[in-house]
């Protein structure tokens, strides 16, 4: 990021408190901005739905005082065509509020301060790192020392999962095919297009299929986190399509046939959580006005009296309550963790299965802001095994300008560096899982192994990953690449209960399967050929 000026910040934080009853310190972490699934640079949801996201940050009238860009790029046919260039008059904005990094304790909410907290600063060192060596193209791989088997019936000791982004709940930038003949943002209208029916079966069926499921448990995952949207089981007043569940059931079977583990997610709840498409719908973000909230923990109640049951407890072993609520305006954060509370309860009063284990993602706020919530439903005397109440982070490193500004040895310095900034560790009474987490940053790689920034470059040779189609990579950028991913991988198992990749079907450091087939990770995802990256961050 970017140096923070503390006035500038302190008025902003002030101004979104008073004016839209937001947490001063329920903001973007660090000030970062962690959009839906990373929102890529080279993505084109971009092009399409920038307005959406305004309304989501400017509902609060308050100008930010930083704006970060990210390029926009046209789609072609089945595939997105990533310019080798870019004119800054083609690229869209979004805003990223910039805020204080502080630690915070939450108080009990009264009627006349729903969100009450105190603050204090925190002292994190900033991330440095040298210039990027050249890579050792050599093909020996050592193993991650984290232990893979999983008893039945039990979560994994290490999660290694993926999610199966794009099937489910529609992406736009996941589906740019099933999207060409219509002008739709998002599935809530691309259900009401002519043959949306016929297309979303076609979709379903082949998108993920048993195939996928024996090729994701042959290289050592053994989680799928499913997302799916409620309208699954309840699309009362709203034109979505049913039918998604039916394939949820199949994805269960498959997971139960390779033995695999499956965390099911409520990607999409009623009213639209953060206004990002892949909650369904980028209209507005009303997940916390009228109803919704409620009409939310009864899909839950739905989901978990099915999933939740015994027949299922070999399989299903979580149930995440909602994908990625905003912890901003126009969501109230601390209203969030009193609903999760809430929720909580409701599910585990419908599942049978005693271990079910549930989650909640982190509103885009650091762990610690979550302590008291979560060790009040688990116990104060819960510790990382025995708790039943989990959070679920999202780490990626291309949201924002300032990502952009960083060449590989500086990624991998800010990954190994989430150990003691985003992660809790696994000696905390409070899990925390990677839900989504991507190889995919905004570098170029030369001949010689080093890496710059950026979306172009010049050496004779480079390559840069916004603008190459994966199965062109040179052995430079597969290299760099593979770097880093291994790097998140070390340090999300040691420090996190695991982790699960965005996704299995995406482009570029976008999907594990192709990253797979063109060796940026390794034959088993415990293989390691740059072992010990992180190690003097633990």
């Amino acid at each position: 990021m970017a140096p923070l000026r503390s006035s500038v910040v302190a008025t902003t934080a002030a101004l979104l408190a008073s004016i839209s009853n937001v947490d001063a310190a329920a903001v973007p972490r660090n000030g970062d901005w962690h959009g839906p699934h990373g929102w890529p640079g080279w993505n084109p949801h971009w092009q399409t739905t920038t307005t959406a996201v305004s309304t989501v940050i400017v509902t609060t009238n308050v100008s930010p005082t930083t704006v970060y860009t990210t390029p926009g790029v046209p789609i072609t046919s089945s595939k997105i065509a990533s310019p080798t260039s870019i004119a800054s008059s083609d690229i869209p904005t979004y805003p990223s509020p910039e805020v204080p990094t502080t630690t915070s304790t939450m108080t009990s909410p009264t009627s006349e301060s729903p969100s009450a907290w105190t603050t204090s600063p925190a002292s994190v060192a900033p991330t440095t790192s040298s210039a990027t060596p050249p890579p050792s193209y050599s093909s020996s791989t050592t193993t991650s020392t984290a232990p893979i088997s999983t008893p039945s019936g039990t979560t994994p000791s290490v999660i290694r999962g993926v999610n199966l982004g794009g099937w489910l709940v529609l992406e736009k930038w996941l589906n740019s095919d099933l999207f060409s003949e219509t002008d739709a943002l998002d599935q809530y209208h691309f259900d009401q297009s002519p043959n949306a029916l016929s297309k979303l079966q076609n979709h379903w069926d082949t998108f993920i299929t048993e195939d996928d499921i024996r090729q994701i448990a042959d290289i050592g995952i053994n989680t799928l986190r499913i997302p799916i949207g409620y309208w699954a089981y309840d699309n009362s007043n709203t034109p979505y399509i049913t039918g998604a569940d039916t394939y949820m059931e199949k994805a269960i079977g498959w997971a139960r046939k390779y033995s695999l583990k499956v965390l099911v997610d409520l990607h999409g709840a009623p009213g639209s959580q953060n206004g990002f498409d892949s909650s369904g719908s980028t209209d507005q973000v009303a997940w916390q006005t009228g109803d919704n909230m409620d009409k939310t923990i009864s899909v839950l109640e739905t989901m978990a009296q099915k999933y939740g049951a015994q027949e299922y407890a070999d399989v299903v072993w979580g149930l995440e309550l909602v994908n990625e609520p905003l912890g901003w305006s126009p969501n109230n954060f601390t209203l969030s963790q009193i609903w999760s509370q809430k929720a909580y309860a409701a599910v585990k009063a419908k599942a049978t299965n005693p271990d079910l284990t549930i989650f909640m993602h982190d509103s885009f706020q650091k762990p610690e802001y979550w302590t008291d919530t979560v060790n009040e439903v688990n116990g104060n005397d819960a510790t990382f095994d025995t708790s039943r109440f989990a959070l679920d982070t999202h780490l990626y490193q291309n949201q924002v300008e300032s990502d952009s500004e960083l060449d590989q040895s500086q990624h991998i310095a800010k990954a190994c560096e989430w150990a003691n900034t985003d992660l809790l560790g696994r000696e905390s009474s409070v899990p925390v899982v990677v839900g989504e987490f991507s190889a995919a940053t905004n570098i170029c790689a030369n001949p010689d192994g080093t890496t710059v920034a950026g979306f172009t470059c010049t050496d004779s040779g480079c390559q840069c990953a916004s603008n190459v189609w994966i199965e062109d990579w040179e052995a430079p950028l597969i290299e760099a690449t593979r770097k880093f991913l291994e790097a998140q991988l070390d340090v999300f198992e040691h420090s996190s209960m695991g982790w699960i990749i965005w996704t299995w079907n995406g482009p570029g450091g976008w999907g594990l399967r192709s990253m797979s087939k063109y060796g940026i990770i390794g034959n088993q995802v415990t293989d390691r050929k740059y072992p010990g990256q992180c190690q003097s961050y633990f």
